[in-house]
């Protein structure tokens, strides 16, 4: 069961006007999804934790605020929806498509891990770099440096001709359940306009958890990603 908090911990301040993480609707970051560059899976790990898909290949926008504000709504989504006794989720990511003109910048990745890091410490199980190509390691030997030892333990490079690779995708998750691009049996086919069927449900789940009216809109709460990294306020309901 989530334990909440209280919500002046989960504040950031944008100018006079509050906007907290669980404000943010589907709506207002749903063009951000189009491609389905995050979204979350339709199965669970072989723990049965929450697992986000990340495509980065699939970039569609330019904009560092809006990809921070959509990964974090649908961390927050996954947390909602964590299975009883569960804290954790399972990240995978898939590079297909990638290249440094789709990459994220820099500043943004370490934004990114800031606000995972110092705002959602625990909530990351593993995550799961599949086969990323050479001119990945360039990137990441400038971002390793953002990220701290404990959540370094936890991200593993995964390659389907590696024989440690396939034992670790298989110790985490059912082949079955695994996408073809994880070296799975199953088809991953994102759906736009299911998929925002579906979050648009859940923000009525969300605004009752949080006490909110689910009719009211909250299109005039927005924070950028510097009012983001700049505060070190609890972002959703901690872990145990």
């Amino acid at each position: 069961m989530l334990i909440k908090p209280t919500r002046c911990w989960r504040r950031l301040l944008s100018g006079d006007r509050p906007s907290r993480p669980e404000e943010i609707r589907w709506h207002e970051v749903a063009h951000e999804g189009e491609t389905g560059k995050v979204s979350k899976a339709n199965f669970h790990d072989r723990l049965g934790r929450t697992v986000l898909i990340m495509r980065p290949g699939k970039q569609n926008t330019a904009s560092p605020e809006g990809n921070i504000r959509h990964l974090v709504y649908l961390m927050e989504n996954a947390i909602l929806n964590l299975p009883e006794g569960q804290e954790q989720m399972s990240w995978l990511i898939d590079f297909n498509g990638w290249s440094l003109n789709t990459n994220v910048p820099i500043k943004t990745a370490r934004d990114i891990i800031y606000i995972l890091q110092n705002h959602y410490p625990e909530r990351l199980a593993i995550v799961v770099l599949y086969s990323p190509p050479r001119i990945f390691e360039a990137f990441w030997k400038v971002v390793k440096y953002f990220v701290d030892k404990k959540t370094n333990e936890k991200i593993g490079f995964v390659y389907p001709n590696n024989k440690d690779s396939v034992e670790l995708m298989k110790k985490f998750f059912d082949a079955e359940n695994l996408p073809s691009e994880f070296g799975g049996e199953a088809t991953l086919k994102y759906d736009h306009e299911e998929f925002s069927r579906l979050m648009t449900q859940d923000d009525i789940k969300t605004a009752k958890f949080w006490g909110f009216d689910s009719s009211s809109s909250h299109d005039t709460n927005y924070y950028s990603k510097d009012q983001v990294v700049t505060k070190t306020l609890s972002l959703a309901p901690p872990a145990t």
